[in-house]
């Protein structure tokens, strides 16, 4: 595990550097600025918006008297989201973005549901139930 977050913590930001400073040389440094700041602010809204509906269905599923599972799962998909928008950088705006797309957030939570399911069968990831 500590190989895999330190290639995470070293690769991410050297890509996202090494794709900023090529984009800055292709548009110029305030235009690039300019877009870090504008997928940020855009990100927020869309994290925003995101979230309070998502809140709204929670409620509506607990009145109902059901878990709300699901939406547990696109909550945790929004909340990556939203902190990958805050990193800058063009692929983790670009992935912060595909996860709180409802379309594409879709995509992905089956793809974690079959991850999920997988490491579970073969006792690889455990449920404990307090």
């Amino acid at each position: 595990m500590f190989i895999r977050l330190l290639i995470l913590f070293t690769i991410v930001p050297v890509t996202e550097l090494v794709i900023l400073l090529k984009v800055g040389a292709l548009i110029g440094a305030a235009s690039t600025i300019s877009l870090i700041i504008l997928t940020g602010l855009a990100g927020a809204y869309l994290a925003r918006t995101q979230g309070l509906d998502l809140a709204y269905r929670i409620q509506a599923e607990l009145n109902q008297g059901r878990v709300p599972t699901e939406e547990l799962l696109d909550g945790a998909m929004i909340l990556a989201g939203g902190i990958l928008l805050l990193t800058p950088g063009f692929c983790t705006d670009l992935f912060g973005f595909s996860l709180l797309v409802p379309v594409t957030r879709s995509f992905l939570k089956q793809l974690v549901r079959t991850w999920m399911k997988h490491h579970i069968d073969q006792g690889r990831l455990n449920i404990r139930r307090y």
